[in-house]
């Protein structure tokens, strides 16, 4: 074993009390995930009793140079499956040192929207489809793939298995175990219908954790990634052609829902969905008219549609549901790079709060 090896495994509580908080953030295109690590002197378990701590903002697009602090707020702790031990990952969003969120910080106006007393009365739960596609990293070409070249057609790689059909199970099954260690409710992976693709699923989760979740499954992603040396793409199309596109599925009920004559309130909530559709795909991912097409399991962009086990509908209605006259429904529009504060907080507001 080698040196570095020994200091990757050192396990800190052996030798002192210290811990490591890794601060993690959204930097300015509203995808890239930043971080940065401090010292603490014991073990924290509730972010209220975190130091806020300030970043260069005009490295990461959020601020000029001649007023560049940007403050970090934590929001959520979870377990480092890194540096594993008392180690935590801190979930941030950011503001101006006087006290206004910044415009990539979305994060704060959805916990607005948690916390009205309604939505909160509804008890919303969430389960986050998101679909990703594993890169060669110096040729930004799918992995598995041939070089400058294309496999076979669509059909083998759908939750397959084999060297000719999952590329990447190794990453894949890793960001699996280190989202379960770190306390984020990750419910499954399986690879998708593109070679090259996969998807992992968040939740059952409840208002602004399944957000929170999802960006930090994101960051252990990328961090898996990068020591395999494999760029991760949340592009909703990143192949054009016969290709299946990305999403990030949001699966979505109320307490209402859930019970007892729940289906009338889901085909009430889907109504309320369809008169704001495109205030809805507008916030729903950059890119999103290249995988919106109709085509590959998708409803066309500029047409709202549901159906009860219809993956070509905008929302889907699972036959369960349908049986059971209560239970969730499956929004298919949000794309693989949506924002899933921005998401999970309108689906909300639409259900709950908006009247037509």
């Amino acid at each position: 074993m080698s040196l570095l090896t020994d200091l990757i495994n050192l396990n800190l509580s052996d030798t002192t009390d210290k811990i490591i908080a890794e601060y993690i953030w959204i930097g300015g295109s509203g995808m890239d995930l930043r971080s940065k690590a401090r010292t603490l002197d014991g073990a924290v378990s509730d972010p209220q009793k975190l130091p806020k701590w300030n970043y260069d903002g005009s490295s990461t697009g959020q601020a000029p140079g001649e007023d560049s602090e940007v403050i970090l707020y934590p929001q959520a702790i979870f377990k480092d499956p890194f540096r594993r031990g008392n180690n935590i990952l801190v979930m941030c969003d950011a503001y101006t040192p006087a006290g206004e969120p910044i415009p990539t910080n979305k994060r704060h106006s959805a916990a607005k929207i948690f916390s009205h007393p309604d939505v909160v009365a509804e008890v919303p739960w969430y389960g986050l489809e998101q679909e990703y596609t594993l890169l060669q990293k110096d040729l930004k070409w799918p992995l598995g793939w041939p070089v400058g070249g294309y496999p076979g057609p669509q059909g083998p790689y759908y939750c397959g298995a084999g060297a000719d059909k999952a590329f990447g199970r190794d990453i894949v099954d890793s960001h699996y175990k280190a989202c379960l260690y770190a306390g984020i409710n990750i419910s499954g992976i399986n690879g998708e219908v593109m070679p090259g693709q996969w998807e992992f699923q968040v939740g059952p989760s409840v208002g602004i954790s399944a957000g929170d979740e999802l960006w930090v499954a994101r960051y252990i992603l990328e961090r898996i990634a990068e020591i395999a040396g494999v760029v991760v793409s949340f592009d909703p199309k990143p192949i054009a052609g016969d290709w299946n596109g990305a999403g990030a599925h949001t699966n979505y009920s109320t307490k209402s829902m859930r019970n007892d004559g729940g289906f009338e309130i889901i085909k009430k909530a889907i109504g309320n969905l369809k008169l704001r559709h495109k205030e809805h795909i507008a916030a729903y991912g950059e890119g999103n008219e290249r995988r919106l097409t109709g085509r590959h399991e998708t409803a066309d962009i500029h047409t709202f549609s549901w159906g009860v086990a219809n993956r070509g509908a905008s929302v889907r209605v699972g036959r369960d549901t349908e049986k059971e006259g209560k239970g969730y429904f499956e929004d298919r529009r949000p794309a693989s790079n949506m924002d899933p504060y921005v998401v999970t907080s309108m689906i909300a507001e639409t259900t709950i709060l908006w009247k037509p």
